[in-house]
């Protein structure tokens, strides 16, 4: 089984930065794609970015490419959402998710296997 826990959510002004953190049980990350995903109260939760197992291929919702970056840390095995410019319509919980590595990234919630918590991220106007 899985686990996987974020951190880093948090009140932030327009045009502020923040840094989301996966942590997973094991060497997971060297295994599986990682997505991070976001909802808002009444919605679909809403595909953000995606890392593949080896980090070599990224792949970001245009709502936030140039703003949002994925990536992995292999040593501390961590993989992060640093999302800087942020906007008020930015602010949902933030989740990451983990699916068996594939040749494809995927954006669709239902192919991801494990998901965390997630993690409040609110942005003020």
């Amino acid at each position: 089984q899985v686990q996987l826990v974020e951190s880093g959510g948090g009140l932030v002004q327009a045009g502020g930065s923040l840094r989301l953190s996966c942590a997973a049980s094991g060497r997971t990350f060297s295994t599986h794609d990682t997505g991070w995903f976001r909802q808002t109260l009444g919605n679909e939760r809403e595909f953000v970015a995606a890392i593949g197992a080896r980090g070599d291929s990224t792949y970001y919702v245009q709502s936030v490419k140039g703003r949002f970056t994925i990536s992995r840390d292999h040593a501390k095995n961590l993989v992060y959402l640093e999302m800087n410019s942020l906007k008020p319509e930015d602010t949902a919980v933030y989740y990451c998710a983990v699916r068996d590595a594939d040749s494809q990234l995927y954006t669709a919630s239902y192919m991801y296997n494990y998901w965390g918590q997630g993690t409040q991220v609110t942005v003020s106007s």
